[in-house]
């Protein structure tokens, strides 16, 4: 029996890895991004309506060099590979990279600034109006010390169309590192995740642990799982958190049975017979498979049973 669950553990370790691969790829290149990936396209549609809506209006020289840069900065962020890679032109989405949409929004902000340029005056007073509400229910003790320079210049002028330029520079400026160390936390989480599966396949096929695994990422499901169903959920702050959550469980697992071993170790003897004959020795066993279990779905519990384990080894500071 032992020897049919290890077989049969192997191919079901095999190929769990295999699917949370894919889910891996599916949800940094398609659940994050696709969202922010939509309202780029939206602002793409709506910065070229007001670039066509310019053209009619600006006939100078400078006003069609601006628009002809705009437009052809706007048809590079709809081409095929620069931000999305598509079956068909327009559908089919294959892969978003989080750092070509972050650096498509950037593209996309100077566009929308440099159209602020020919703006007439009426539609600058209108996004200087705009802009002081926006910014005065905020909140943030910066934007409301914009809001106040910006309420102290007039409607129309000649400093109020630069000033509010550089304004929104500062806002896009701000919105922009926002978003990169997002991006940036959610492309560690992913790599950790795909890493940590690679390590979840080699030591579960190594130590003989593979329900062990299986057993640890189930328990790191049911963890956020059971948080969003909680009156007062605490839940992961990022995709990151939940991707890396089954990956950490399955490690967890296996590193809680090893500890378990080791402090019921008849040398030790902190925890007893039972957690001894029910551990790292015996992984098939269903107490074993529950602690497996109860260590993915609960770091609390592995972190204090690792920091038991370490005060048997480090003294205690007096």
């Amino acid at each position: 029996m032992p020897e049919q669950l290890m077989e049969s553990g192997n191919q079901a370790l095999v190929l769990a890895c295999a699917i949370y691969l894919g889910i891996v790829f599916v949800t940094s290149r398609g659940l994050i991004a696709a969202p922010r990936y939509r309202d780029l396209s939206g602002r793409i549609r709506d910065c070229r309506a007001r670039a066509e809506t310019l053209a009619a209006d600006n006939d100078g020289p400078v006003a069609t060099a601006t628009l002809t840069a705009v437009m052809q900065r706007l048809d590079d962020l709809e081409r095929l590979g620069t931000v999305a890679w598509k079956l068909l032109p327009h559908a089919g989405v294959v892969a978003i990279p989080l750092s070509k949409l972050a650096s498509a929004w950037r593209v996309l902000h100077a566009a929308e600034r440099r159209l602020l340029r020919l703006e007439s005056d009426g539609e600058v007073a209108v996004l200087l109006q705009s802009l002081r509400l926006e910014l005065g229910a905020s909140g943030r003790p910066v934007d409301n010390e914009l809001s106040d320079v910006l309420t102290g210049a007039p409607a129309s002028g000649p400093e109020t169309r630069p000033l509010l330029i550089a304004s929104w520079e500062r806002l896009h400026a701000r919105e922009e590192a926002a978003t990169e160390a997002e991006f940036e936390q959610q492309r560690i989480a992913l790599w950790l995740a795909t890493t940590g599966v690679g390590a979840v396949l080699a030591l579960g096929l190594a130590l003989d642990h593979q329900l062990t695994m299986l057993l640890g990422a189930f328990g790191g499901f049911l963890s956020p799982v059971i948080g969003v169903l909680r009156p007062q959920p605490e839940r992961p702050r990022s995709w990151g958190a939940l991707v890396l959550a089954p990956v950490g469980g399955a490690l967890a697992a296996v590193g809680g049975l090893l500890l378990v071993r080791m402090l019921a170790d008849p040398d030790l003897n902190l925890l007893g017979q039972v957690f001894l004959d029910n551990s790292w020795d015996a992984p098939t066993q269903p107490l074993a498979l529950a602690f497996a279990l109860l260590f993915g779905f609960s770091g609390t519990l592995f972190s204090r049973l690792a920091s038991t384990a370490t005060r048997q080894f480090v003294p205690p500071v007096v």
